[in-house]
């Protein structure tokens, strides 16, 4: 059936313009895989051309009617449309046209403290309407959020390197934007416990900054790089807030990581650094770099599917993968068992899970295939074949996520769920979107300046 439906789908794109992956430098991988992953890729890209208003370049948070637009989906979508750029799935003219309305609506969007602005201090609301962009609900400013726009936004102005007057107007734009984010402004104080100097998580007008920072390892590494190469005061001992909260544990022989049981934490910073062969003082000393740590959270995901402490339906060497996901809800409570709906799902071995209810999110797996393609490319294809046609598949590839268990599937994609899997499937190909985001000035300094080397 997955070789039948997926050649299929693959004819389609390739009489669409699809790169059959014959790039130099691209890594060698079989045809059956090779399939599967342009399926998987176009379906996810196809998100970030649908679920947007194109004229302000906002791409919704998820595919329910009532959703707002996330800015982390919008830093995601900014590769994504040089992805399919290169792939003949639009045009080169059209994605370059997205990036620029984005980047023209995030330089004259209200920045101010006002509860209807889209931003503040350079940085943006996590969540903003669809149909003007400024800000949805009552949400947080949010540090983490803005870092994957800025992200993308670093990443399209590399890109983008030509001399035509578009390009040279969204690398002048990109330079504005970056120059006005004031880091200082999400600076925790000294006197703060552990959490002083650190970088605050959000930012409300009606409350003030949360009472929290970043600690410890999980995605808000970017934030850390950024704000070293951006020339926020006191960067150093930022990051040393930040790494001296790190939890470093070997959940099975061998496997000796920074643990953050959600696998999301290992995936979003990796979709634009390259990790690979550079270190900070403290992988230093523990002989690995964060791609490797990355590599063993996967493995432990994976080992920790197999054991399945729990006892969950489907769980198995080809089904697993836990990260923050939708989930079937308290609707379904059965046997005393309860089942959440959105939460921070994850797992670092069975003594250290999050939310662990039987629900599995496929872009666990896709979001992780750089680090060990092996297992995660078996693992979805195997997700495919027996889970497709009961729900796991539809118009955007892989729903958010299932629970086995339960028999459910969820109906909605998200957006920060299917960039993954275009970026990073990229990333595994050709390194594409490193090799343009590593050459950036501030990500160079950022990195020189917190020791990597």
């Amino acid at each position: 059936m997955l070789k039948k439906t997926l050649a299929v789908i693959a004819a389609l794109i390739f009489i669409s313009g699809c790169s059959t992956g014959s790039k130099t430098g691209i890594k060698t991988i079989t045809s059956d895989d090779q399939i599967f992953l342009d399926s998987v890729q176009y379906r996810s890209f196809l998100f970030f051309i649908n679920e947007i208003n194109p004229e302000l370049g906002l791409v919704k948070d998820r595919t329910a009617d009532w959703a707002p637009a996330s800015i982390a989906a919008m830093g995601f979508a900014l590769p994504a449309w040089a992805i399919g750029a290169e792939k003949g799935w639009i045009e080169t003219a059209k994605a370059r046209t997205l990036t620029l309305n984005m980047f023209r609506f995030l330089i004259n969007s209200v920045q101010s403290n006002d509860t209807n602005a889209t931003g503040y201090e350079g940085l943006y609301y996590h969540f903003l309407k669809m149909t003007d962009g400024s800000r949805e609900w009552k949400c947080e400013l949010s540090s983490i959020d803005t870092a994957l726009l800025l992200a993308g936004i670093i990443f399209a102005r590399n890109y983008y390197a030509g001399n035509s007057p578009e390009e040279t107007e969204i690398r002048a734009i990109a330079a504005r934007i970056l120059e006005r984010v004031n880091w200082k402004f999400m600076q925790m104080p000294e006197g703060k416990g552990k959490h002083s100097f650190s970088i605050n998580l959000g930012y409300w007008p009606e409350r003030g900054h949360d009472p929290h920072g970043w600690l410890g390892y999980n995605e808000a590494i970017l934030i850390y790089i950024l704000a070293a190469g951006m020339d926020m005061p006191d960067y150093q001992k930022s990051y040393k807030a930040w790494v001296d909260n790190y939890t470093w544990r070997e959940p099975y022989p061998g496997l000796g990581h920074l643990v953050f049981p959600p696998l999301f934490g290992h995936q979003y910073s990796h979709m634009f650094i390259d990790f690979r062969n550079i270190k900070d003082d403290y992988m230093r000393n523990k002989g690995i770099d964060y791609f490797e740590n990355s590599r063993r959270a996967v493995l432990t995901q994976r080992l920790y599917g197999i054991q399945n402490p729990h006892g969950w339906k489907g769980y198995d060497s080809l089904t697993w993968g836990i990260t923050a996901c939708d989930g079937p809800g308290d609707s379904f409570n059965r046997d005393g068992m309860t089942f959440l709906g959105y939460a921070g799902r994850g797992s670092a071995g069975p003594d250290s899970n999050y939310f662990d209810d039987g629900t599995l999110a496929p872009t666990a797996l896709g979001g992780s295939i750089p680090f060990a393609p092996d297992i995660t490319i078996s693992s979805l294809k195997s997700m495919y074949d027996r889970f497709a046609e009961k729900g796991l598949w539809g118009r955007y590839g892989f729903v958010d996520a299932f629970n086995p268990t339960l028999n459910w599937f969820n109906k909605d994609y998200l957006g920060i769920d299917q960039g993954p899997f275009v970026i990073m499937i990229e990333n595994y190909r050709n390194d594409f979107v490193w090799k343009y985001f590593m050459k950036d000035e501030i990500i160079k300094k950022g990195l020189e300046r917190l020791n990597f080397r």
